[in-house]
């Protein structure tokens, strides 16, 4: 089973890599970053462990590989 990891990671990871929280609702933080031409939007639920489909996804909104966040986080 791969590895999962925890909203605390993933969101300190995210930070590390540009983006920035501006708000959250329930249990679900909302990251952004300005980049050329676009701006990214990640939603980030705030749980002990996030499933693999939505970690998928988080790399899909932040446009990063499973390689690139995993050297962001500690």
């Amino acid at each position: 089973m791969p590895k999962l990891y925890s909203a605390k990671q993933v969101l300190s990871a995210l930070k590390r890599a540009g983006f920035s929280e501006i708000s959250q609702r329930g249990s679900h933080i909302k990251l952004v970053k300005n980049k050329p031409g676009a701006t990214l939007v990640v939603i980030v639920p705030n749980h002990k462990e996030i499933a693999l489909g939505t970690f998928r996804s988080i790399l899909r909104q932040a446009d990063l590989s499973k390689g690139e966040l995993e050297k962001l986080v500690k």
